[in-house]
C-alpha cells in the first residue's frame, strides 16, 4: 500500500473557475502530480492540447480534478435546445447573483396590480448560459437554454414582461 501511495500520475486541474458553456483555454488549467484511484475521472496532462478549446458542460470549480464528463464539443445551445434571453425585473429574481449553469424555474406572473394566478402557475426549467449586468431600470438580461418544444413558450412569454427567475439546489459535477 505504501509503494501505490508513491505512484504519481500527472493530471489536469483547474486552475481557475470555468463556468458553463466557456471555452476551455491553456489558463484555466494546471499539470499537478498526484496519487489518483483509477475509479476516478482525471484527465491525464497528455490530454492538455485535447482538452483546450472545449467546452464546460457544467460550472467547473478551481482546484478540482477535470472530470472527461465535464467537458463537450458544442456551446450552449446544445442539440435539441434553444437559445432565450428574458429581461428581468430585479424583485422577479433571487438576489444572490445567477450563474452560467444553474438550473432555474422561469415563472409566468400575472399582470401588475391583478390578482395572482389561480392554481400553479406556468413554469419552464431552464438552464441560465449568461448573465448581463442590470441595466439603468433594474432590469437584467438573462440568457437561458430550454428545450427546442418550449423556446417559442418562453419567447413569447418573455416578450410580455411577465417573468419571474427561481434559483433550484444548485449542485456540482455528478
Amino acid at each position: 500500500m505504501v509503494s501505490a501511495a508513491g505512484d504519481r500520475v500527472s493530471v489536469l486541474v483547474l486552475a481557475r473557475d470555468v463556468p458553463y458553456g466557456a471555452t476551455i483555454t491553456e489558463r484555466d488549467l494546471q499539470v499537478v502530480d498526484v496519487s489518483v484511484d483509477p475509479a476516478l475521472d482525471a484527465l491525464p496532462a497528455s490530454r492538455l492540447n485535447d482538452v483546450v478549446g472545449q467546452v464546460a458542460a457544467v460550472g467547473l470549480t478551481e482546484g478540482a480534478l477535470l472530470p472527461e464528463r465535464a467537458l463537450t464539443t458544442q456551446a450552449p445551445p446544445g442539440d435539441g435546445q434553444l437559445l432565450v434571453g428574458i429581461a428581468v425585473p430585479s424583485g422577479r429574481m433571487p438576489a444572490s447573483p445567477l450563474a452560467a449553469g444553474d438550473s432555474v424555474l422561469v415563472v409566468e406572473t400575472p399582470p401588475n396590480a391583478s390578482d395572482p394566478v389561480v392554481g400553479p402557475p406556468n413554469a419552464l426549467r431552464a438552464t441560465v448560459v449568461a448573465v448581463a449586468e442590470p441595466d439603468l431600470n433594474g432590469m437584467t438580461v438573462v440568457d437561458v437554454t430550454v428545450s427546442s418544444g418550449d423556446g417559442p413558450a418562453l419567447a413569447a412569454l418573455a416578450a410580455t414582461g411577465r417573468v419571474a427567475v427561481v434559483l433550484q439546489p444548485r449542485g456540482g459535477v455528478e
